[in-house]
């Protein structure tokens, strides 16, 4: 066998010859299957598209998908299942396939975890002692408001705070502590000023992640450092958040593990396009096939199906609502109060299952349990938005967008308010909040549904054609049928004015 052969649990394929062994013995392939194992292999973990596998199978040849689906039956025979019962070959809906790849069998491998942050003493540069008990104060704070975050843990104030008043080497420290990433700050008061340097860092690189500074009067002082621990709480998860995914890209690009599956399906999910949504539960049924109780999978499985149900998308499966509410309720079972993960499943409830005052519930308390989440405070008030009252939505919304004003899931935040806005008639208001969604996201369906909307009842017809050829060259099935479908129906007149403004731009009734 030549030195180009590629492994995958107990399987050695050779591409040069095309050949299959299974232990050492060989298995007898057709040149069809072969060609496709080996374009699966060469992906490396990633998905291969069904126009490309048919390329390599049937090179120059216009084939049938139906003849793809034959081919890849036989190749899953052959290879027959992996130790945990699943099939090698993973099936992205309408988009391909991919071949997950393996650790070696005869190796221990560790489950990757969760991060870990540790958030020091903040140094007082100006000497002044009076000011340490603000600083320790604004650390505790900070330590309890992360501490409502499920996502990752912090490490106790005790643990923390024996580095008061030491020199460290921010590496060193992650490495005592055990942690993954650092939170420091300093604050030097001069006058009646008092200011907050605060920076998360990577604990094995050193890397800066996230800088911030705060500035204001001793007048208000517990003000001050409610403000403080508000934003460093809002913005330390996204940014651990972004930074996983790039270190799970980076460090185990092909990792089977559910963690990382997770990670990569939440980088798909966030894109926002119909095929990466796909990806994403695709990955997701991957992991739950291992993990079928773990409160995080099915809670963003949820997720990626609510969001396709609400946007109109093409189903996944036979019956995409039922599924979608089914994983909501199996999330809430297991995710023991996690409010993020409280905020998808009453989303899913809402969006998806119509079910008003038990999805609104799950997001009061998701809201009441971590104020400081901004995407908890968006899926509340988007959901006030279309079941309660307008005014307590766009005090939810408004402070959502307070919490993180740059963070990408402001999209949703902005885009509400800008639904809002098209409801009360305020047109060039939620142009400017779903422009400002835009761009941060080019990708979000509802942001191009206010735009449009809003431009043809100002009668801005050219602008809102525009934003409708756009959305169809995301979204192409898209019509005022498929939206409507996907909305909560509570108060069947609160979406109304939206749809007006579509139809006067010239969607489509219906495919």
């Amino acid at each position: 066998m030549g030195s180009s052969a590629l492994s995958f649990g107990p399987f050695l394929f050779d591409p040069v010859t095309a050949s299959l062994w299974r232990e050492g013995k060989s298995v007898a392939t057709g040149p069809r299957p072969a060609a496709l194992l080996g374009l699966l292999l060469e992906a490396d973990g990633r998905v291969v598209t069904k126009a490309d596998l048919i390329d390599r199978a049937w090179p120059g040849l216009a084939v049938e998908e139906g003849n793809l689906t034959v081919q890849i039956a036989a190749l899953r025979k052959l290879l027959g299942a992996r130790p945990n019962g699943t099939d090698w070959i993973v099936t992205v809906p309408r988009v391909g396939y991919r071949l997950p790849r393996q650790e070696d069998a005869g190796m221990a491998t560790v489950a990757p975890q969760p991060p870990t942050v540790a958030v020091l003493p903040f140094v007082n540069l100006g000497g002044d002692a009076d000011q340490d008990y603000f600083a320790d104060g604004v650390v505790t704070e900070i330590i309890t408001a992360l501490s409502r975050f499920r996502s990752f843990s912090v490490v106790s104030r005790r643990s923390a705070f024996v580095y008061k008043g030491r020199s460290i080497d921010v590496r060193e420290v992650a490495a005592e502590l055990g942690v993954r990433y650092v939170l420091e700050g300093s604050i030097r008061r001069d006058g009646a000023q008092v200011r907050i340097n605060v920076q998360l860092v990577d604990g094995v690189t050193a890397a800066n992640l996230w800088a911030d500074h705060f500035e204001d009067g001793i007048s208000s002082m517990f003000a001050f450092q409610d403000h403080i621990t508000e934003r460093v709480a809002s913005t330390v998860e996204p940014t651990i958040e972004i930074a996983e995914i790039q270190r799970s890209r980076r460090d185990r690009p092909n990792s089977p593990a559910v963690y990382d599956l997770y990670l990569r399906a939440l980088a798909a999910i966030i894109d926002e396009s119909i095929e990466n949504n796909a990806v994403a539960y695709a990955l997701l049924r991957e992991a739950l096939a291992i993990e079928p109780e773990n409160a995080t999978i099915l809670a963003h499985a949820a997720w990626a199906l609510e969001h396709r149900i609400a946007m109109g998308w093409p189903r996944l499966g036979e019956d995409d609502t039922a599924e979608c509410v089914s994983l909501a309720r199996r999330g809430l079972q297991h995710c023991a109060g996690d409010p993020r993960l409280m905020a998808h499943c009453g989303m899913a409830l809402v969006q998806a299952g119509k079910d008003y005052e038990g999805g609104m519930a799950v997001l009061e308390a998701a809201a009441a349990a971590n104020p400081n989440d901004l995407f908890v405070a968006a899926c509340s008030g988007t959901a006030a938005l279309h079941c309660g009252d307008i005014d307590h939505a766009l005090e939810r919304l408004h402070r959502a967008l307070r919490l993180g004003p740059r963070d990408p899931d402001a999209r949703f935040s902005l885009t509400a308010i800008a639904m809002a806005e098209v409801i009360r008639g305020n047109y060039q208001a939620a142009i400017s909040f779903a422009s400002r969604s835009l761009a941060l996201n080019a990708h979000f369906d509802p942001t191009y549904w206010m735009l449009i909307a809003a431009h043809a009842h100002l009668g801005h017809m050219t602008e809102a054609r525009q934003f409708l050829q756009a959305l169809e060259a995301i979204a192409p099935d898209v019509t005022l049928e498929s939206i409507l479908a996907g909305q909560a129906a509570k108060n069947p007149r609160r979406f109304a004015p939206v749809l007006e403004g579509l139809a006067l731009a010239g969607m489509r009734a219906r495919a």
